[in-house]
């Protein structure tokens, strides 16, 4: 008995850390490109869901995926190295938006570390 209970406590905590990461990456965004972006919502949001893309620097990473690995500071384009050159996107108009939805990426697989 036991053994069922820990073993579906243990499922159903990955499932909702799954779900949590998950809706961080594709539901948050899709209401702040909404409600702050009313007018050009379907473009940023795009441009929030294209800010996965640096996900491609889990490919140099062995193994690729390791569900107790935490990204920040691992990957290159995780690091807090790029995290100031995406900080330092803030600062002009043309790059703010980029420069936010990798933040929020960063934000979101930073709060994954610790569920």
């Amino acid at each position: 008995m036991l053994l069922k209970k820990t073993y579906f406590y243990h499922k159903s905590f990955f499932m909702s850390k799954f779900i949590v990461h998950y809706s961080l990456h594709f539901v948050v965004p899709f209401f702040f490109a909404y409600f702050f972006f009313r007018e050009k919502w379907k473009i940023v949001y795009g441009i929030f869901l294209l800010s996965m893309l640096i996900d491609l620097d889990h490919l140099l990473a062995n193994p690729i995926f390791d569900k107790g690995r935490c990204s920040i500071n691992f990957h290159p384009l995780h690091s807090y190295i790029a995290a100031g050159i995406y900080i330092t996107g803030l600062f002009f108009k043309k790059t703010r938006i980029i420069a936010i939805a990798l933040l929020f990426h960063l934000i979101t697989d930073f709060i994954d570390c610790y569920l």
